[in-house]
């Protein structure tokens, strides 16, 4: 008996869990950016507050885990961290493109684009933006991915390769490891690979 009352405790507790959580993703008031995006809670607002206050004081996986988180939880994370694009320190302005990006929500295309972004954005952000837009269905700055092929840093090379594999399902045997003339032909090829891409209109605006 005392078995049975204590499996039926942690159903219970588990179904009071789950409510719980999804109390916390969102309510049924639907505001946001323009009001599109579905609204946080007040308790997931404030997570949303905290994580993005501690963003700038994150290195490496610490980093990769606030950004993920913030993707992770979607439509109520939008508004906060379309704000943060125009953040003038570019890394924290990248993570917050790097977040939308990994939502693969292609509604946020047409609020990225319309943010006020300044004329002579580091180099940093426009690397990110051309990265999320890509990532998010917006093919018309992929030329500065094709660009990143040839960064001197590594990441960026890495980065760029991954944005390009896993929106074009192709690599031209690009290697961000490999030596420089090898990189140098591959490069060429993706060159050859957008131009045909252009000539087509498949780019767009």
């Amino acid at each position: 008996m005392t078995s049975v009352v204590f499996r039926t405790d942690r159903l219970l507790g588990g179904l009071l869990l789950s409510l719980l959580l999804c109390g916390c993703i969102a309510d049924s008031t639907s505001k946001g950016h323009e009001g599109e995006w579905l609204a946080p809670t007040p308790a997931l607002e404030q997570q949303i507050h905290d994580q993005i206050a501690r963003l700038p004081w994150t290195h490496g996986t610490d980093r990769v885990e606030v950004i993920g988180w913030l993707a992770g939880v979607g439509e109520p994370a939008y508004e906060s961290l379309l704000d943060l694009c125009l953040d003038p320190r570019p890394d924290v302005a990248g993570s917050a493109l790097a977040a939308l990006g990994a939502t693969g929500d292609s509604r946020l295309v047409e609020h990225i684009r319309k943010l006020d972004w300044a004329p002579d954005l580091p180099r940093e952000v426009l690397f990110e933006r051309s990265r999320a837009m890509v990532r998010l269905g917006d093919w018309s700055q992929i030329e500065y991915l094709i660009q990143g092929l040839s960064a001197d840093e590594l990441w960026a090379r890495a980065w760029s390769i991954q944005a390009l594999e896993e929106a074009t399902k192709q690599s031209f045997g690009f290697d961000p490891q490999g030596e420089p003339e090898e990189r140098a032909e591959a490069v060429g090829r993706w060159q050859t690979w957008i131009d045909s891409r252009r000539v087509e209109g498949v780019l767009g605006a």
